[in-house]
């Protein structure tokens, strides 16, 4: 799935991390499995900290549930 500069460029406004960042961090997944929960909660903590947003661990614990059970958006065009 390519992205376009538009997606890029909206992610970066709303959250303030470059497209550089976005791709490793997305190799970075690749490179691991999205079904372990250390794993997501490492990139979670990663974003958190690349976008200044704070997760609590609740908030945590129901993003890696949604991921863990593939109740995540599969078009992430539409999330920005």
């Amino acid at each position: 799935m390519g992205f376009s500069d538009n997606f890029f460029n909206r992610v970066e406004k709303k959250t303030k991390v470059d497209k550089d960042t976005i791709l490793s961090l997305a190799k970075e997944l690749q490179e691991n499995d999205l079904k372990n929960e250390n794993t997501l909660r490492s990139v979670i903590q990663k974003l958190s900290a690349m976008t200044g947003k704070p997760v609590s661990e609740e908030q945590e614990n129901k993003i890696i549930n949604a991921v863990i059970q593939d109740k995540v958006p599969k078009d992430m065009d539409k999330m920005f």
